[in-house]
Order: structure tokens, then sequence, then C-alpha cells
């Protein structure tokens, strides 16, 4: 992959300016994230959890930056790579994680797995599987606030998690056109891991600089680094506090290494061994903790406990999953339709046909 904003992880200070609280409960969620990916990816190595897995593994920083931004009154869009933002958006690691193992308790039932968590209460609107599928309807949504309320500092804004590769096709320039053209109260993330898929930035876009790419809709662009969960933090509240006051839409890039593959089957063999290393070096998590406990804001003892936590609810977690029944079969053809429909199926495959009439 060829190199983004930097070539080295640079040499971070201490924070400075933030409560001891803030920055302590910002690690903690980050040690859970990390916890709690390491583990799925364990479970689905164990064939616990079937289907896709993203994992959000080098990459804890955005999101705990991001979903210290944004407010409960937000509505949050993701891609596939969800399982950090549901964390984050006040889910249970529990329900989380049957979800992943496709589980009854899960947030959705079991039905939608690691690809397609979704909470209305949370205003979390997914999990997409397909590419690009959030944008439009969390544009349409944008648009529905307009006409629900005014602008101004406790008005509800969207913000819009989407992948570097997605950048690239129609719905996002689409999208944004709309966005523009209407001012609608959205902020686009591009989440840039410098991989869509295997395939570098370079090698995808002719303009890499993702964050210009709003210019021909008059859509302000920002670049921040996806490692510092402060910048991203702040850069991610200024731009939605664009949207909520002006109806301006932003589109925020934010500079990441994934440490894995794209999904976790992929060994990543695509990636060159300077690339691997630049990336580890990255690293989010320990270069936070020991940032912290540089600053004096963690000793080694707390930053062990707060690591032994995460790991704990993670178990916990598992555990819940694993004993979660398996959903029904009576239940296979509840939620198809919003409303009753006639003749709808309500068989299951092998059954005779007149006994489900």
């Amino acid at each position: 992959m060829a190199a983004k904003a930097r070539t080295r992880p640079k040499q971070v200070e201490a924070p400075g300016g933030e409560p001891a609280d803030t920055l302590r409960e910002y690690y903690e969620r980050m040690s859970l994230v990390r916890a709690f990916e390491l583990r799925s990816s364990e479970m689905y190595a164990r064939a616990k959890i079937g289907g896709y897995c993203h994992l959000n593994l080098g990459e804890e920083a955005t999101v705990v930056g991001l979903m210290a931004a944004i407010e409960t009154r937000d509505y949050l869009f993701t891609g596939y790579r969800d399982h950090g933002y549901a964390l984050l958006r006040g889910l249970s690691p529990e329900r989380v994680m049957a979800e992943l193992f496709g589980k009854s308790t899960g947030i959705s039932g079991g039905r939608g797995g690691s690809m397609h968590l979704f909470d209305s209460e949370s205003r979390l609107f997914g999990g997409y599987g397909i590419v690009g599928g959030q944008i439009p309807p969390a544009t349409g949504v944008a648009l529905g606030l307009t006409y629900q309320q005014k602008p101004g500092p406790d008005a509800a804004a969207v913000m819009c998690l989407l992948g570097d590769g997605t950048t690239n096709i129609g719905a996002f320039h689409e999208s944004l056109n709309l966005a523009g053209l209407w001012h609608l109260p959205i902020v686009y993330v591009i989440v840039n891991n410098g991989l869509g898929m295997g395939t570098t930035v370079e090698k995808a876009a002719a303009e890499p600089d993702l964050y210009k790419r709003g210019a021909s809709y008059r859509i302000p662009g920002v670049r921040v680094d996806g490692d510092d969960v402060l910048a991203v933090r702040d850069a991610a509240r200024e731009a939605l506090q664009q949207a909520r006051e002006s109806r301006q839409p932003v589109l925020l890039e934010v500079m990441c290494y994934r440490l894995r593959g794209h999904s976790v089957v992929d060994p990543a063999r695509y990636r060159s061994a300077e690339d691997t290393t630049i990336a580890q070096d990255s690293d989010p998590v320990p270069a936070f903790r020991a940032q912290l406990i540089a600053a004096g804001v963690l000793s080694e003892t707390d930053a062990a406990a707060i690591d032994a936590d995460a790991e704990a609810r993670t178990t916990a977690a598992v555990t819940f999953a694993d004993e979660s029944p398996e959903p029904h079969p009576d239940d296979l053809f509840k939620y198809v339709y919003a409303t009753s429909v006639a003749n709808a199926p309500s068989a299951l495959p092998g059954e005779p046909v007149m006994d489900a009439l």
C-alpha cells in the first residue's frame, strides 16, 4: 500500500487539556473494542460465527473518536465493519456477540449477523452488507430531518460512515450532489484505511485525496489522523456542528490502518512487509495506553486492570452468546413483510404443501 499521510507513525505528545476521566474512558472504550474484535476473530475460526466478518482492529481510535462526537439524538449509518460502532452506540457486548453467533438474543434476533447490526432505539441504522448501500438512506434521513426540525445547536444530524473504496460508486456521488444541493444536515465520514479490499486508494481513485471529492458539490472536506482519538473527536464534532446549525454537509476523511485483512478470512498477502510494519507501529491502542501512562493519567496497574475488564466483558459476551437459544424454525418467515400478506409462505422446506394451507 502506498503511503498516505505519513510513512512512519509520528511521535504524539501526551494529551493535554483533557480531563483525566475522559481520557481514561476513551482508553476503556478502545480496549473493549480491541478485546471484542480479537475474540470475534477467534470465534469465527471456531465456526461460532458464520458468513462474513469484518473487524475494527487498528481502527479503534477512529471508532472511539467518532462515537465520542455523535449525540444520542443523531442517526448513525455504517458499512459492514460495524462491531465497534454498535458497542459504543450503547449496545451490550452480549447482544452484539449473540447477533454474530446468529442467536435469538442478538440485537436483530440473529437475522442480521456481523454485517447488518441494527437498533432503531439507539438510532443505529446499519450495518450494510452492500458497498455504499447505506449512503442513499442516510441522505434520505437527513432530508427528512429538514422537514422535522429547524437548524440549531440542539438539532439532530446524520453521520454516515463509508470506506475509501465506496467513494468510487455512483451512490456516493449522487447522494453528495443531493446533500449539497438541498443543504442537508449530514456528515459523510470516509474511514480511509488505504485499501479497498486489496486495492490501494492510489490505484483506484483518480483523486486519492478523498476529502477533496466533495468539492464539485460545494461540500467542504477535512482530513484527520485516525490514530489520534482526540483529533478525530474534535473534527467530527465541528463537522456535526456545521451540519446542525448551518445545514452544511461535510466530508470528513479519517486516515487509519487496519491490522488484519479485509475480512477475517483474508490473509492480506497483497500488503508489503514495510506496509505491515507501518500499520503495526501505528497501532493506536498501545500508543494511547503509553501516552496516558507517560502523562500520569494511568499507571501500568490501572491500564492492566482496564484491559482485564475488557477481556472479562468479552468473555461474558461469548458465554451469553453460546448459551443463548437458536432462532426457532417457526419464526423463519417473521418480518419478511411489514404487514400481513395473503398467501405468504409459512411452511418449511420439505413440509407437505396442503399442511401449510
